[in-house]
């Protein structure tokens, strides 16, 4: 019975420094991604941070203001709510509203899965740190040049789109001008 106890005891020890390591390289390989004054702009109420952890109908999110909140998602019409995937470690912009007993999201998106380089037919540009975009079609008449997240809608220079779909290479912007799809370019 010693033995089982003694066993037992290393065992949790050797958990828990597994655990405590794990947390802590989390946090020192946590990418810094300035989004300019999206966390500031005043009317959006997308909360931003970083994923801590999630599960296939919920995210637990660091936010900027230092809170750890749990989202419990929303999707009453079957809609997907979460946009780029959920990967401890991205940043994530979340819109949701405090629910009865617990707090809900209606739209995750994942801003680490956001930046980099998009291309279509007309269109080749890259999202970067700080609400920077660089377009790479010299000829382009009206490139965009910034972007940033409000009230869950992506704004690109003076278009806003609502993000139809978000995946490892694919990103589909919607408006009222019609549904615009973009390949992931890798360089």
């Amino acid at each position: 019975m010693k033995k089982v106890i003694g066993l037992s005891f290393v065992v949790v020890v050797l958990a828990m420094a597994f655990y405590g390591c794990k947390k802590e390289n989390k946090v020192n390989n946590m990418p810094t991604v300035n989004v300019g004054n999206m966390e500031e702009a005043e009317g959006d109420s997308t909360v931003y941070g970083v994923c801590v952890d999630a599960a296939s109908n919920s995210i637990q999110l660091l936010t900027n203001n230092g809170d750890t909140v749990e989202y419990i998602f929303d999707n009453p019409n079957g809609e997907n709510v979460e946009l780029g995937g959920k990967f401890p470690g991205d940043r994530m912009a979340v819109i949701g509203y405090e629910g009865k007993d617990e707090n809900l999201a209606q739209k995750v998106i994942n801003i680490t899965s956001l930046q980099g380089r998009w291309t279509s037919l007309d269109k080749d540009f890259e999202i970067l740190d700080g609400g920077v975009v660089e377009s790479s079609v010299a000829a382009e008449s009206n490139p965009y040049t910034s972007w940033k997240i409000f009230n869950g809608k992506l704004i690109l220079s003076k278009d806003t789109f609502d993000i139809a779909a978000l995946g490892p290479d694919s990103l589909m912007l919607e408006n009222a001008n019609g549904i615009f799809a973009f390949k992931r370019k890798t360089n």
